[in-house]
């Protein structure tokens, strides 16, 4: 509710004091205007105080930062290909 229940408060039990001069049987709107005014009132200083309790908090923030590990050094692979290559003696030609 905070500060507007506690306003809100305040002004119907204004209203309700110094407004309405009307008189119900058995019910005196006067002193229930004025416990809705000291109702209102400290609400409205509770709501005051947490709020101010309230900034003057500290936030910490913790970012966690991980890197990812260095990839090892790459490891090229050499393929070798040996090749033989046998000259075969030449054809006899052919008559």
């Amino acid at each position: 509710m905070g500060i507007g229940g506690g306003i809100a408060l305040l002004v119907v039990g204004a209203i309700l004091s110094f407004g309405i001069s009307d008189r119900l049987e058995g019910i005196d709107l006067t002193v229930i205007g004025y416990i809705c005014m000291g109702a209102g009132a400290l609400m409205l200083v509770l709501a005051i105080v947490m709020n101010s309790q309230r900034a003057n908090t500290t936030h910490r923030q913790v970012v966690e930062h991980r890197e990812e590990p260095p990839l090892p050094p790459s490891t090229t692979t050499v393929h070798r290909e040996t090749v033989e290559r046998r000259q075969e003696p030449p054809l006899p030609p052919t008559a």
